[in-house]
């Protein structure tokens, strides 16, 4: 046997998704990751997209995920069927921020822990893509540098 035919090539390295349940994503990656470092599985990446509920997505070999995902609780299971990277891409790759805010505008946060907070812009980074606000429906305002990605617009400043 020639040493190629043992040594697996990145070739054979495919992309499976995890089925989970929706709104555990995040504890499923965690322990995802925990159990690969820790038995030495052959993973090399893994991603959960926030617009798309219940699925987390493997880079790997599908024995070594099946294996990972065994006794992790909200795991559901995997689908067999390996993806291309052509249909998650869009999942993957960073998104041109559109927006644009200036100091004083009102604004609500859309995402991450943050969600459904309104605040006040004190500073906008167009070049990291952060928008630094003050939380104002709190009781004590707190400056919060978020995501320009994860903002609304709600009212411009005057």
């Amino acid at each position: 046997m020639d040493e190629e035919e043992i040594q697996p090539s990145e070739h054979d390295i495919k992309i499976y998704a995890v089925k989970t349940i929706i709104g555990r994503e995040n504890v499923v990656l965690e322990a995802m990751t925990g159990k690969a470092k820790s038995c030495g599985l052959s993973v090399k990446a893994m991603v959960h997209p926030e617009e798309l509920k219940g699925y987390v997505f493997v880079e790997g070999e599908l024995k070594d995920i099946e294996a990972m995902v065994k006794e992790i609780p909200h795991a559901r299971s995997v689908l067999r069927k390996a993806i291309a990277m052509s249909d998650i891409k869009r999942f993957v790759e960073p998104k041109k921020i559109e927006i644009k805010v200036n100091e004083g505008d009102i604004v609500e946060v859309i995402g991450g822990p943050f969600k459904g907070e309104k605040g006040k812009v004190i500073r906008f980074d167009d070049i990291k893509g952060e928008v630094t606000i003050e939380l104002i429906e709190i009781t004590v305002p707190i400056p919060v540098t978020v995501n320009a990605g994860l903002v609304k617009l709600i009212e411009r400043g005057k």
